[in-house]
C-alpha cells in the first residue's frame, strides 16, 4: 500500500490499519453467486473481549449520522450520491439501497472502519445479497457465521439476516480482529475469513476496495 492510500485508510479509521507489505499482489476480482464466502472460525477470546463485542452488538442505536461541522455533512452527501450510483446495478431499489448505504457508513465509521473497505468486503463475501449462506453456514451481507450469535449475542441467528444487525455484528468482529492482530489488515482479514496468513482473501477485498474508493 502506498502512502497515499495509507492516509486514506488512517483517516477514515480511528485506529491506524497496516497492510504488511510481503505477500500482497494485484487480483482480479469477479464476486458472483460463489463469492468468497466468510467462515471465522470460533476461537478462544478474553472474557473483556467477549464482553465489548456483546456490548457493540447490543446497542440498538438506529443508524443516524451526526458531523463535526458542514464540510463533513457534505462530504457524506457525495460519498452517499457515489456510492448510490456505483451500487444501483446490485441493488436497483433505491429506498434498499440507501438504507443499506447509510447503515454500512454508520456502522463502519462507528467501527473505526473505513466504509469503502466494508464495501469492497461486501462485494467479496456475499455480492451484495442480503440472504446469502455460504456453504459452512455463513450468512447475510458481510457472512457473519451463526456461532456469533451464541457467543456475543441473543442465539437467534434469524437477526443475522437483518441488514442492520448483520453490518453491525461484521463491522465489530473485523474490528476486533484488527486490535487483536494489532493493526495489521491483511492478517485481520484473513481471520475474517478463517485464512489467515493466506494472501487470496486480503488480495480479494483490496482490490474490491480500491473499486469502492472516491
Amino acid at each position: 500500500m502506498n502512502g497515499v492510500r495509507q492516509n486514506r485508510a488512517n483517516g477514515a479509521a480511528r485506529r491506524p490499519l497496516a497492510w504488511v507489505a510481503c505477500g500482497l499482489f494485484a487480483l482480479v476480482l469477479a464476486a458472483g453467486p460463489n463469492a468468497s464466502a466468510g467462515n471465522q472460525k470460533e476461537e478462544a477470546i478474553a472474557d473483556s473481549v467477549r464482553l465489548a463485542l456483546a456490548n457493540a452488538i447490543k446497542d440498538a442505536r438506529p443508524p443516524v449520522p451526526t458531523f463535526k461541522d458542514e464540510a463533513a455533512r457534505v462530504r457524506y452527501q457525495h460519498w452517499l450520491t457515489e456510492m448510490s450510483s456505483r451500487l444501483k446495478r446490485k441493488l436497483p431499489d433505491d429506498q434498499v439501497r440507501t438504507e443499506f448505504l447509510e447503515t454500512a457508513w454508520y456502522e463502519s465509521r462507528r467501527a473505526g472502519l473505513d466504509p469503502s473497505m466494508v464495501l469492497g468486503l461486501i462485494q467479496v463475501e456475499s455480492a451484495y445479497r442480503k440472504y446469502a449462506v455460504s456453504i459452512v453456514g455463513a450468512r447475510g451481507y458481510m457472512q457473519v457465521m451463526p456461532f456469533w450469535a451464541r457467543v456475543v449475542g441473543d442465539d437467534d441467528r434469524k437477526k443475522l439476516f437483518h441488514m442492520q444487525t448483520n453490518l453491525r455484528y461484521g463491522c465489530a468482529i473485523l474490528r476486533m480482529y484488527i486490535d487483536m492482530e494489532r493493526g495489521n489488515l491483511y492478517l485481520a482479514l484473513g481471520r475474517y475469513n478463517g485464512s489467515r496468513g493466506k494472501p487470496k482473501y486480503p488480495n480479494a477485498v483490496l482490490a474490491a476496495w480500491k473499486k469502492w474508493e472516491l
